[in-house]
């Protein structure tokens, strides 16, 4: 099937894009651009490997060249070994400011264990963390790390196995990210104002990134209201575009949550004066 090219608002393409699909296998070369961190971050081995470096004077990071309007992003990322405290190594989706959307992969460096730290921004307003514990060395070897998000629903992934779920909610209080497309971010960065000193004597920190790829709707044009998306069926059909959680899904992330997930904005005390929005979209998302 020859791809299809939309241009119109982005809240006018969602029933076209839902019935198609552009599957790209990418590499770091082809989709990414590093821009930041003063030559602290190196693509090599034919663009399947990213390694992102922090030392006291800077961290480094990138972008996707690409936009995107809904799909699956996949990466494999083996984190700091030892004591990484301070540190946040991310894998993120992000549409530009003042507005932004954005989906959340950000790992909290420690000097005993890592924290898997999820968080989404819808219109600008975040504020929606979950937090986890892992089940594994992170630091030892490569762990893929995914996102799909489509018209109904935001799935983050460890090694496959579903640990959060983000769903549209039909309650105009509960944003969805459906009108702004976004980019895919990795980086290294000083978090040490957020989640404790780093000991520079450890320094340099590096992370490393392999295998990115995505199945996705890709968005070119102006970042903002107007664009053109290009999707194509190319014969293997479209499951990531109307995926929702199987029972066998929901009772992973259910086990997951109960035995390693330590925070939830959705216990966070409020004084008994939790929105009505805050409520409602807790309640989708267990």
């Amino acid at each position: 099937m020859a791809p299809k090219k939309l241009v119109a608002p982005i809240s006018l393409l969602l029933f076209a894009l839902s019935h198609t699909v552009l599957l790209n296998a990418a590499d770091f070369y082809s989709d990414f651009t590093v821009t930041w961190g003063g030559g602290r971050a190196t693509i090599y081995n034919g663009g399947e490997d990213l390694q992102l470096m922090m030392d006291r004077a800077s961290g480094s990071g990138g972008e996707s060249k690409t936009a995107f309007l809904f799909g699956r992003f996949d990466v494999q990322i083996k984190l700091i070994p030892g004591n990484s405290a301070g540190t946040v190594t991310t894998f993120y989706l992000q549409s530009r400011s003042p507005y932004q959307d954005e989906i959340d992969f950000e790992f909290l460096g420690s000097n005993s264990s890592y924290v898997l730290h999820t968080n989404i921004y819808t219109g600008g307003n975040g504020g929606r963390e979950q937090q986890f514990h892992f089940w594994f060395d992170p630091t030892a070897d490569f762990h893929t790390y995914s996102i799909l998000w489509n018209p109904q629903q935001i799935n983050w992934y460890v090694d496959g196995i579903p640990i959060r779920v983000f769903k549209k909610a039909n309650v105009s209080e509960v944003a969805y990210l459906e009108n702004q497309p976004m980019k895919i971010h990795a980086s290294l960065w000083d978090g040490s104002n957020w989640i404790g000193p780093i000991d520079w004597s450890k320094a340099p920190f590096i992370a490393h990134y392999h295998g990115y790829s995505y199945t996705a709707c890709v968005w070119t044009g102006s970042e903002n209201r107007y664009g053109l998306v290009t999707c194509s069926n190319n014969g293997t059909g479209n499951n990531w575009m109307n995926k929702v959680l199987s029972e066998d899904e929901k009772n992973k992330i259910e086990m997951v949550q109960k035995k390693y997930m330590f925070y939830t904005y959705c216990n966070k005390s409020t004084g008994g004066n939790r929105s009505e929005s805050t409520i409602i979209e807790c309640s989708i998302n267990t």
